[in-house]
């Protein structure tokens, strides 16, 4: 499991909406790639760009921004990100 946990900080829920991003913890030996395919199959969607960064402590994260025809709205009702 690439996904480790959804980001739940305001600065990544206000992503949701205006950005069409969904931003994760992942593992840190993941790849781009990996995380795509990943997303792509969990919950059945298309990947338009990812970005990833370390934080400070060493926590790899991934902001996974989905193509117009996905909602990263619907990803996080079903994660309960938001109601």
């Amino acid at each position: 499991m690439i996904l480790l946990a959804p980001a739940k900080t305001e600065k990544a829920i206000s992503r949701i909406d205006a950005e069409n991003t969904i931003t994760f913890r992942v593992r840190n030996n993941s790849t781009k790639v990996q995380i795509k395919e990943e997303v792509e199959k969990t919950f059945q969607v298309k990947v338009q760009a990812i970005r990833v960064f370390t934080t400070p402590i060493g926590h790899k994260h991934a902001m996974i921004k989905l193509t117009k025809d996905f909602k990263a709205d619907d990803i996080s009702t079903k994660l309960k990100l938001i109601a």
